[in-house]
C-alpha cells in the first residue's frame, strides 16, 4: 500500500513539474509573453528559427518583432511576414505570446488574436531542447517589450528590447514515457503530450499498410501511395492527442481528440486515384450533430490552420465510429457539429439573397409610388396596411443587402446598430403581415363592422417592434457582427450584422423575439388560408385553376406563410427546402409588386366588361355578356373571395 501511494506522489509530481505555470527559471514547456509597444509604422513579423539548441530571442522595435534562434530538432524557417495580412494596425500596443513545445517540436506566436505556427507539430526526435533559462537583461528603450513574463511570473515591467532563453538538450523518449504512463494511469486531465510515430517502407511490390493500435486511429495507406519513380520511400503516420493547436475558432463545431498526419519522404502526394481511409473511434455523437472529415490546408497560409472538406468524403460508420477517405497526404481529423452547422451552397444562396433584396427594394419602392398616386381615389385602409407592408419590406431588404458590406467596415459599433435595425426591419415586416392576415379575416367575417383607424396599424406596425429592439439593445452585447460558415471552407465565413445566437443571452432573445413572432405569423396564416378556403369552396370561380392559384399565391405573399419553410429545414430534403426558402423570401417584395400590378390589370379589366355587360352591346344576354360577367367574377375572385363588394374593393 505505502509503495503504491509512493508511485502516485511521484506521478503526481512529474504531472506538476512538466506541465507548471513557471514556477522557476527553468521551463521545460516556455510560454513568454508580453506587450510589443510599437510605433505608426507598417509592422512585421520576421522569423528566423534553425534546428539546434542554443537558445532563442524574442525582440522588437519600433517597426518588427522577431523570434531568432536555434531550439527546434527538425523545423527550419526562415520569413519576413507583413502583418497587415491579418489585419494589424499600429495604432495600438500588440499583446503577444511565444510558445514553446519540445515534446512535439512545436513553435507558436500568438499576436493579438491570430496563432501563428512558426513550426507545426511533429514526432518526438532523440534529443529536445529544454530547461530553457533566462539570459542576461538587455537595457530599457522607447520602443520594445513590455511586461515580459514566463507563464505568469511577470520578469520586467519596464520597455527592453529583447529577451534571450538559453537551451539544454534533454533525452525526449524518456519524458514521453514518463508522460505515456501518466496518462495511462488515469490522470486524465493531464493533455498527453507526445505524438506516436509509425513508419514503413515502401519498396517494389507494395501492396499497402495498416496502421493500427489500441489507442490510435485505424489507418490503411492504399499502393498508389508509393511515388512510381521511385524504387523505395518512407510514408510516415503520427497520432496526435489533445493539441490544442488543431482546435478551430468557432464554437458550433468541436474537433475531435486524434489527429493524423500521413507523410510520404521528401513528397508531395495529391489526387490519388484510391483514397486513404482513416476510421476514428470517438464517444457516441449525437444524430443532430453532423460530422465533416477535414484536412489542414497549408496552400492558404501556412502559418495558420485552415481545416477544409475538399478532398475528402465522410462515412459515419454508427455513433462511435467515423471514417475519412481522402485522396491527399496532410493532417486530417474530424469536425463535429456542437449547435449551428456549416451551410452548405453558401456563395449559391448568398447571390441569390442579394439579387432578392436588391429586386425587392425597388420593386417595394414601385408599390409605395403606385399607392401614392392612388390613394387619393380610394380612401380604403388596405391600401394604407399595403403601403406599411412595402415600407417595412423595402426597409428589411435594404439592410439585408448592406449588412454584408457593413459587417466588414472597420467602424467602431457599426455592426451593433446595424444589426439591431435589422432586427427591427423583420419584426415590422412579420408584424405588417400579421396585420394583413388581421385586416382579411376583419372584411370578411366582420362586414358590418368598423375597424380600426389606420393610425393604429401604424402603431403596431412601426412603434411595437421597436420595443423589444430597444431594450435588448439597452442590455449589451446582443447585437454585433455573426459568422456564417460555408461547409466548404469553413476558414472563410461569411460575416454579417444581426443577433449573437453563440451568446446565450442572445439566443434567448432571438427565440423570445423573432421565432415566436414568425411562429404566430405562420401559424395563423395557414389558418386564414384555410378559413378563405372553406368560405369559398363551394364557389363556381373555385373550379378556375388560374383563379386558385393566383388565390393562395396571393394570399401567401400578403400572410407570410412562406416563412414556414424555415421550419421544415430537415434531411434529406434541407438543400431544396433552404434554395426554395432563400428565393421566396428575399424575392418576397417582387411578388407583391406583381400581385398588385396582376391585381390591378384585373380591376381594369372587370370595370371594363361591367361596362361591356350594363351597356347596350351586351344587353341581350347572350354569349358575350356571359362571358363579360363571369370575367369580372373571376377578376375580383382573384383578388380575395368577397362576401361583398364593399369588402372586394377594400381588399384590392
Amino acid at each position: 500500500m505505502k509503495a503504491r501511494v509512493t508511485d502516485h506522489l511521484k506521478t503526481a509530481f512529474f504531472i506538476i513539474t512538466l506541465l507548471s505555470a513557471g514556477s522557476s527559471e527553468h521551463d521545460l514547456f516556455l510560454r513568454f509573453c508580453g506587450t510589443w509597444r510599437h510605433g505608426r509604422n507598417p509592422l512585421s513579423l520576421n522569423i528566423n528559427v534553425s534546428k539546434g539548441c542554443v537558445g532563442i530571442s524574442v525582440s522588437a522595435n519600433e517597426s518588427s518583432l522577431s523570434v531568432h534562434g536555434s531550439i527546434t530538432a527538425g523545423c527550419q524557417r526562415f520569413n519576413e511576414i507583413p502583418l497587415d495580412k491579418y489585419g494589424f494596425h499600429s495604432e495600438e500596443d500588440t499583446d503577444f505570446c511565444l510558445q514553446w513545445e519540445p515534446l512535439l517540436d512545436q513553435l507558436m506566436l500568438e499576436v493579438g488574436e491570430t496563432n501563428l505556427i512558426l513550426c507545426p507539430p511533429s514526432s518526438p526526435a532523440q534529443r529536445c531542447c529544454t530547461d530553457l533559462s533566462l539570459g542576461p537583461n538587455t537595457p530599457e528603450a522607447e520602443h520594445g517589450i513590455v511586461s515580459g513574463k514566463i507563464q505568469t511570473d511577470l520578469i520586467r515591467s519596464q520597455t527592453v528590447t529583447s529577451y534571450t532563453f538559453k537551451g539544454l538538450f534533454t533525452n525526449c523518449k524518456v519524458l514521453c514515457d514518463q508522460a505515456n504512463q501518466t496518462y495511462v494511469k488515469g490522470f486524465h486531465n493531464t493533455q498527453h503530450p507526445c505524438a506516436q510515430r509509425s513508419e514503413k517502407e515502401m519498396k517494389k511490390g507494395f501492396s499497402g499498410e495498416k496502421f493500427s493500435s489500441n489507442s490510435t486511429p485505424t489507418v490503411y495507406i492504399p499502393p498508389v501511395v508509393k511515388p512510381a519513380m521511385k524504387i523505395q520511400s518512407k510514408v510516415s503516420v503520427t497520432f496526435y492527442k489533445n493539441n490544442s493547436l488543431f482546435e478551430v475558432g468557432y464554437r458550433e463545431f468541436k474537433l475531435l481528440k486524434d489527429v493524423v498526419e500521413i507523410t510520404v519522404e521528401n513528397e508531395v502526394i495529391t489526387n490519388l486515384p484510391e483514397p486513404i481511409r482513416i476510421v476514428f473511434d470517438h464517444d457516441v455523437i449525437p444524430r443532430n450533430h453532423k460530422r465533416k472529415c477535414v484536412s489542414w490546408d497549408t496552400r492558404k497560409d501556412p502559418l495558420k490552420v485552415n481545416w477544409l472538406v475538399d478532398g475528402c468524403r465522410t462515412n459515419e460508420i454508427g455513433a462511435q465510429h467515423t471514417e475519412c477517405q481522402c485522396d491527399h497526404l496532410t493532417y486530417f481529423s474530424v469536425l463535429v457539429q456542437l449547435e449551428n452547422g456549416p451551410v452548405r451552397h453558401l456563395l449559391p444562396l448568398t447571390v441569390i439573397t442579394s439579387v432578392g433584396c436588391a429586386a425587392s427594394f425597388f420593386s417595394c419602392i414601385a408599390v409605395i409610388v403606385f399607392f401614392c398616386r392612388n390613394r387619393r381615389r380610394s380612401k380604403e385602409q388596405s391600401i394604407t396596411i399595403h403601403m406599411g407592408l412595402a415600407l417595412s419590406l423595402a426597409f428589411l431588404s435594404l439592410l439585408f443587402f448592406l449588412t454584408g458590406v457593413l459587417a466588414n467596415m472597420e467602424v467602431e459599433n457599426m455592426c451593433t446598430w446595424v444589426g439591431a435595425m435589422l432586427h427591427y426591419a423583420l419584426l415590422s415586416s412579420l408584424t405588417w403581415m400579421g396585420i394583413e392576415v388581421f385586416n382579411t379575416f376583419w372584411l370578411v367575417y366582420m362586414v358590418f363592422r368598423s375597424s380600426p383607424s389606420p393610425f393604429v396599424w401604424f402603431l403596431i406596425g412601426f412603434v411595437l417592434p421597436a420595443v423589444p429592439v430597444v431594450t435588448l439593445a439597452a442590455l449589451g452585447d446582443i447585437y454585433g457582427t455573426v459568422e456564417i460558415v460555408p461547409a466548404e471552407n469553413i476558414s472563410d465565413p461569411y460575416r454579417m450584422c444581426w443577433i449573437k445566437v453563440t451568446d446565450q443571452r442572445a439566443l434567448l432573445a432571438h427565440y423570445f423575439t423573432t421565432m415566436t413572432i414568425l411562429a404566430i405569423l405562420v401559424s395563423s396564416g395557414v389558418i386564414m388560408l384555410f378559413l378563405v378556403y372553406w368560405k369559398i369552396r363551394t364557389r363556381d370561380e373555385w373550379k378556375q385553376n388560374r383563379v386558385a392559384f393566383l388565390s393562395i399565391w396571393g394570399l401567401s405573399c400578403l400572410f407570410g406563410t412562406t416563412w414556414g419553410l424555415i421550419f421544415l429545414n430537415y434531411d434529406p430534403l434541407s438543400d431544396f427546402i433552404l434554395f426554395l426558402s432563400c428565393f421566396l423570401n428575399s424575392f418576397q417584395g417582387l411578388f407583391l409588386m406583381l400581385r398588385f400590378c396582376i391585381l390591378d390589370w384585373i380591376r381594369k379589366q372587370a370595370n371594363r366588361c361591367f361596362e361591356q355587360w350594363a351597356g347596350p352591346n351586351c344587353g341581350n344576354g347572350g354569349v358575350a355578356s356571359r362571358f363579360c360577367y363571369y370575367r369580372a367574377r373571376i377578376g375580383f375572385f382573384a383578388i380575395i373571395p368577397e362576401e361583398v363588394s364593399r369588402t372586394s374593393s377594400s381588399l384590392i
